[in-house]
């Protein structure tokens, strides 16, 4: 897996060098660009970059214009931002845009670890100071355990069906990605995710995403 971070502070980018080498040993390359003309030039060169590490604070240009651009015209590249600011409202513009995961800088090496994980994974994570957890007793605190996927969706009253694809909507999967990963028609998903909404009160995707994250609902490891 290639990976670029994006990020002007040396340090930054040597730390994140630190954790992604004990994920992923090996079997990762990481390259690096201090600001987003770079970065652009990063990503030209090595066509193959899997996942881009975003900081929003860049000296040459607004992070989430960038962060917008980047998933347009590299939709096949997940980015994951990092960032020193984490309010919800930032933290939701970021996954609007199409960010797959919302890092804070003053994370704990340890959150950070299983924040890159699940990620990995296939997953979207999401502070849970946003859900309130941790906000008292200190950043370090992590959510509550994650309930196993059939007590949520007997909670939210979602069919089987309805939950494999909220796990692939956390995924950050479209309704044609969706309909090709469970071979169902278009219009058949637009139900789901439509009754997805509904269950978790939600008005699109990203509120979603991060209501079901609050529930402790994390979608499953494996291949995507």
């Amino acid at each position: 897996m290639k990976i670029l971070l994006v990020d002007d502070h040396v340090l930054i980018r040597e730390a994140l060098r630190g954790v992604l080498r004990e994920l992923k040993g090996d079997a990762s390359v990481v390259i690096e660009a201090a600001d987003s003309l770079q970065a652009m030039g990063q990503i030209e060169q090595h066509r193959d970059v899997k996942l881009i590490v975003l900081d929003l604070a860049l000296p040459d240009r607004d992070g989430f214009e960038l962060l917008g651009e980047l998933c347009v015209r590299y939709p096949t590249i997940s980015v994951v931002v990092l960032s020193a600011y984490h309010d919800g409202d930032k933290i939701k513009k970021a996954l609007d845009l199409g960010a797959l995961g919302f890092i804070p800088k003053s994370a704990q090496r340890e959150i950070m670890l299983s924040a890159f994980n699940l990620i990995f994974a296939g997953g979207i994570y999401v502070p849970p100071a946003i859900f309130g957890y941790g906000s008292r007793a200190g950043a370090g605190q992590a959510a509550p355990a994650f309930p196993k996927q059939q007590v949520i969706g007997s909670h939210l009253g979602l069919t089987e069906r309805q939950m494999e694809v909220l796990a692939l909507m956390m995924q950050g999967k479209s309704n044609k990605a969706i309909c090709l990963k469970l071979d169902l028609a278009e219009a058949t998903v637009k139900v789901h995710v439509s009754a997805i909404l509904r269950a978790l009160k939600a008005a699109n995707r990203t509120e979603a995403v991060i209501a079901a994250g609050a529930l402790g609902f994390a979608p499953p490891a494996g291949p995507q």
